[in-house]
């Protein structure tokens, strides 16, 4: 894979590949979002990781693992499991379900460089119970050390509408204002929240540069997990997605970064 050409949304001037990774290596987070079944989006993920650790140390959190599972993750960059037993261990099949060979790369990657890796996720339950009653319907005891998200800004709530065009009406609601609607985003606010305090806690002045592997729909127009962040006191996360070349540009305030990748995989 040759390197992207990059841009900033609302701009055209490519900006160099050494440039980026420069800028990037200088935040306390960076989040490089992905389509989950994007064979080329792990390629460039996995890319991007290599050029940030070749500038500083890294840590790798995952959105496809949940937190629980982070001893589990220890023991794979260790080289104390097989692919195989990672794989039963880490509840691939339960837990995530996309292909692994999308991913193993990455997972490779940290293990022959001895990068640490982190989950990210909650359990799916938590994410039901708050969108159906709220955050306060849940005991304490249920809530896997999370505190309440801050509400989504607007540009963001217009840009989860967007994206959930496919869901029903009666789950999507008739626009970003209806109730229907902000259910369905206070669902989303709780990923959104347990990837951030995840990533928050792995920060520390002068430490590893936090990666975030995580679904571009939690990270786009200054809302999702750097919102979190910015809530739980981490500034100055960095956003990077992907397009495919010939694609319409995004627009200005869609992402800090987006790489430009050639057409090939599906």
């Amino acid at each position: 894979m040759t390197a992207p050409h990059w841009y900033r949304p609302g701009g055209d001037a490519v900006v160099p590949h050494a440039v980026v990774l420069a800028e990037m290596a200088r935040a306390p987070v960076v989040l490089l979002g992905e389509t989950h079944d994007r064979a080329d989006i792990h390629r460039w993920q996995l890319h991007v990781a290599a050029g940030l650790l070749a500038r500083r140390e890294v840590v790798l959190g995952f959105e496809m693992f949940p937190a629980r599972l982070d001893p589990v993750l220890a023991d794979w960059v260790a080289g104390r499991l097989s692919e195989e037993a990672f794989l039963e261990r880490a509840e691939w099949g339960e837990v995530w379900g996309f292909p692994a060979e999308l991913y193993l790369p990455l997972f490779r990657f940290c293990r022959d460089t001895g990068t640490r890796m982190i989950g990210l996720n909650c359990r799916r339950g938590l994410v039901r119970e708050v969108g159906k009653g709220g955050w306060d319907s849940v005991p304490e005891a249920d809530r896997e050390g999370l505190t309440p998200a801050r509400p989504s800004s607007e540009p963001y709530r217009r840009f989860i509408f967007d994206l959930a065009r496919g869901v029903p009406q009666e789950r999507r609601g008739a626009d970003a204002l209806s109730p229907e609607f902000t259910r369905f985003i206070r669902a989303q606010e709780v990923w959104d929240r347990s990837f951030a305090t995840r990533i928050a806690g792995a920060v520390e002045v002068g430490g590893p540069l936090v990666v975030g592997i995580i679904g571009k729909g939690h990270l786009q127009f200054s809302g999702g997990v750097s919102w979190q962040l910015a809530d739980l006191g981490v500034t100055g996360a960095m956003v990077a997605v992907t397009e495919r070349a010939g694609a319409a540009h995004l627009e200005e305030g869609a992402a800090d970064y987006v790489a430009v990748l050639p057409g090939g995989d599906a």
